[in-house]
């Protein structure tokens, strides 16, 4: 089986398709202005000492100079005992110093970003700490034999003279040592140019960048299985080839500069598959078709049977069915990187064989699927409930917004509805106030409904509180707004 890789690049975003057996499975967007600096190392000089606030300002090339706490100073937590965390700022730090920092936290309206020279440096499996010898584990892996086993495979692949400690990330879970020891290479790589940098150039520098979406395809995403990794940027193209000959050289040969006059994404249908991946409904190629229900709490997918009918019987076309679904359920998860809870509604089926089938059968289209994952048998109620880790914003939190006119809740009152609301709330305002008229401002469609159907209404509402009500159009208001005028 072969996989492909489509890098989009323009100035204002990165757009990454995986493309497997001519289906799109992943979609990765990175926006130029949603990168923050956050995790980004520098060569900063200190401007400022506060002893005080037991703090500095550093300038690390920013229009705001950054803010360095006491607490964020590695040599005050480098050492035991209740003396070495009280060691002033001042007796550490003098106007003019270079230091090298790492930002914590993006500047914030009229704050300057946060730093610390505690540095980190995260790979796809491991964060690299090169000022300690600790070897740590993600929190998320919770089985103690399993923490131990991998701890003692990272303490194997480490060279005696290794000074820098590790955290052990729930990605390296299932990583062989390979994937393991290309990983500690990386980092080790990485710290290297960053330490040589720092004495080759003077402050404020920028020493190290977070890898872009695009770097990180070549990192991350590249596996044994991939054919090509085509991108159509020639700028871009390069920079890619020169990191790929750094720190991933096996991955430059399949590397590939798309030059032809086709939209690289319109090439490959990827498009359609973007707006298909934002819609609701999603049609099977047998004529069902699974509804896609994203809330806050969870995801529910359900799946009808729709215009199909085939087969011996109904149970066979509802079979027939969900085999088909199970297949699209988990390239739709992928696609869209839905994570948290999610249940699915299959259609109901009778059989048991059938239903340990289906569920045999989602299993193995999930497997492609990188992501931490569980899924429970059916439910007495036929749901099949399973998680997904979440890893990143769902593909419609980035490319979508709530809509302005129902906020996000998919549906909108009717006209007669918010007519009703204004006369209710016109007698309201008449029994406080004394106005010489009601001026009602709304949509267009709520003004047609006043001066057709709910004329008579509006005439008996007016003449009960002896004051006249006029109509004015604001055609910028959605359908449930209005505003009441007291002339």
């Amino acid at each position: 089986m072969s996989e492909d890789i489509l890098v989009n690049i323009t100035p204002q975003e990165t757009r990454v398709a995986l493309i497997f057996q001519g289906a799109v499975q992943e979609l990765h967007i990175e926006r130029t202005l949603s990168r923050g600096l956050a995790g980004n190392i520098y060569l900063g000089k200190v401007v400022r000492v506060l002893p005080g606030m037991q703090s500095a300002f550093i300038d690390i090339g920013l229009e705001r100079a950054a803010f360095l706490h006491v607490a964020d100073i590695w040599e005050t937590r480098a050492h035991d005992g209740q003396a070495a965390q009280q060691t002033p700022i001042e007796k550490m730090l003098f106007d003019g110093q270079s230091l090298t920092v790492q930002v914590v936290k993006d500047p914030i309206g009229t704050k300057g970003a946060r730093l610390s020279t505690q540095i980190s440096i995260a790979g796809r499996m491991l964060v690299y700490l090169p000022q300690d010898r600790h070897i740590g584990i993600s929190q998320r892996i919770e089985n103690e034999a399993e923490r131990e086993l991998l701890k003692d495979k990272v303490q194997k692949l480490l060279p005696p003279e290794e000074k820098g400690g590790f955290i052990i990330r729930t990605m390296a879970e299932d990583a062989s040592e390979a994937d393991l020891q290309m990983d500690i290479e990386y980092l080790r790589k990485t710290w290297s140019s960053i330490t040589q940098l720092a004495k080759s150039k003077p402050a404020p520098t920028l020493l190290h960048q977070d890898l872009s979406l695009a770097q990180r395809v070549l990192r991350d995403f590249v596996n044994d299985e991939t054919t090509t990794i085509q991108v159509d940027s020639r700028e871009n193209f390069q920079k890619l080839q020169e990191f790929a000959a750094t720190y991933t050289p096996s991955v430059t040969a399949r590397l590939m500069h798309y030059t032809g006059e086709r939209p690289l994404f319109d090439l490959y249908g990827v498009e359609e598959e973007i707006q298909e991946a934002l819609s609701r409904r999603v049609p099977l190629k047998s004529g069902g078709y699974l509804i896609v229900d994203q809330t806050e709490a969870m995801t529910t997918i359900d799946v009808n049977t729709g215009s199909f009918v085939n087969g011996r019987n109904f149970d066979d076309t509802i079979f027939k069915t969900n085999l088909e679904a199970a297949h699209a359920i988990a390239r739709q998860l992928r696609l869209r990187n839905l994570g948290g809870i999610i249940i699915l509604d299959f259609i109901d089926m009778e059989n048991g064989e059938h239903k340990s089938a289906v569920l045999a059968e989602l299993h193995k289209a999930l497997l492609r699927d990188r992501t931490k994952k569980s899924v429970s048998e059916f439910s007495a109620l036929g749901l099949v409930e399973m998680t997904r880790k979440r890893t990143r914003e769902s593909l419609a939190h980035i490319l979508c917004e709530p809509c302005p006119a129902c906020n996000g809740k998919g549906q909108v009152k009717t006209a007669r509805t918010i007519c009703y609301e204004i006369l209710r709330e016109v007698l309201r305002e008449a029994k406080q106030f004394n106005p010489r008229e009601f001026r009602i401002l709304a949509s267009q469609v709520v003004v047609d409904m006043f001066l057709e159907e709910e004329s008579q209404h509006l005439a008996m509402l007016g003449d009960f509180i002896r004051k006249p009500i006029s109509l004015q159009v604001e055609t910028v208001y959605p359908q449930e707004q209005y505003d009441i005028i007291l002339m």
